[in-house]
């Protein structure tokens, strides 16, 4: 994404053709220049990448930067690795590219919601002479009230994460422990009359007790496929594979 925000004149100077560009100055990054980050995670209800987006751009804006890339990160939990965020890792290397003094994002938790991959990522904007920054403003500045305050949003946001988690937890017990049906219907069920709790399948049931006598017996997950296609066992799916056999098992407490 090029373009965005205020520029006068060309960030380096103009230069004419030909002439020479001192190397440091090729790599020091250039504070009027920034990279912006988005993500969204599955259970985000607000704050979506076209919103963040925006955000972004008004900074820019407001603050005479100009946003020479956008990256995104989609269905990424905010407590994820950063090797495991290919948004975040293209934007870090982006800045160099671009030479950018400044990563972007909307909100501290879009960085993260984990306040040790918070602190890295701004260890790593840091390192390389940049600066991290929000549209929303909250912890923008180098001192050290600023800090402390990043840092407090990180620890906010990664005990949120944890509470949720903890009470997701807690309500899927409560509803398993009431015979509701919680994702997939497990080998050796089916779905009541009702169709919200499980009812046991006998048929089922004797095809788990096969599968759990069979890996007693020391056969691999192909194997037990393989016996159980030659027995004439029907699976649910088309055929017998390891994930289907290991999923039986599973069911039978001897995955």
């Amino acid at each position: 994404m090029e373009g965005v925000g205020v520029r006068r004149g060309s960030p380096g100077g103009h230069r004419e053709k030909g002439a020479e560009v001192n190397p440091r100055e090729r790599r020091t990054p250039d504070p009027r220049r920034a990279v912006g980050y988005i993500r969204v995670s599955t259970e985000d209800q607000h704050l979506g990448p076209e919103a963040q987006r925006a955000a972004l751009e008004r900074f820019a804006v407001a603050q005479g930067l100009l946003l020479v890339a956008v990256h995104e990160d989609r269905g990424i939990s905010g407590a994820t690795d950063i090797d495991k965020r290919p948004g975040l890792l293209a934007a870090l290397s982006s800045m160099g590219e671009h030479r950018a003094g400044v990563l972007v994002a909307a909100k501290a938790d879009r960085i993260a919601r984990d306040v040790v991959v918070a602190a890295l990522v701004e260890r790593l904007v840091a390192r390389s002479g940049a600066r991290l920054l929000f549209a929303d403003g909250t912890g923008n500045g180098d001192g050290p009230e600023a800090q402390l305050l990043r840092h407090l949003v990180a620890a906010f946001a990664s005990y949120e994460r944890t509470l949720i988690a903890a009470r997701t937890r807690a309500a899927l017990a409560v509803l398993r422990d009431r015979g509701r049906r919680i994702g997939g219907i497990p080998y050796g069920h089916r779905l009541a009359a009702d169709g919200k709790h499980l009812a046991p399948d006998p048929d089922e049931a004797r095809i788990v007790e096969r599968g759990r006598a069979l890996r007693s017996a020391g056969l691999s997950l192909r194997k037990i496929a393989a016996a159980l296609t030659a027995e004439g066992i029907r699976p649910r799916g088309r055929t017998w594979h390891p994930e289907s056999v290991r999923s039986l098992l599973r069911a039978g407490g001897a995955a």
